[in-house]
């Protein structure tokens, strides 16, 4: 999932990456809430996510029972290669999409 949205595979998403991503999904953020968005789980303040930082925002969106662990397991079930990534054609695998 982080490199969906991490689009030039730097290890960090910036507030513009997670607004392609936000729109792709339908949503239109303004830069602002973008920036908000990022600024809730931005540990080190530099102004992007880095991959920690990514499992925080996410596990934030999660019920509050689920672990970082149960996280990580669910991201396994998506990474079918274990690479760390997961790539279109493993989330299309998971999560068919009407075409």
């Amino acid at each position: 999932a982080f490199s969906l949205f991490d689009k030039d595979g730097d290890g960090q998403i910036t507030t513009k990456e997670l607004g392609t991503v936000m729109r792709s999904l339908g949503q239109n953020p303004s830069e602002s809430e973008l920036q908000d968005m990022i600024n809730e789980v931005d540990a080190d303040n530099n102004g992007t996510i880095d991959f920690p930082e990514f499992l925080t925002m996410m596990a934030r969106k999660m019920k509050d029972t689920d672990s970082e662990e149960e996280i990580r397991e669910a991201f396994k079930v998506f990474d079918r290669d274990n690479n760390g990534f997961i790539s279109a054609a493993e989330l299309r695998h998971v999560m068919p999409f009407p075409s």
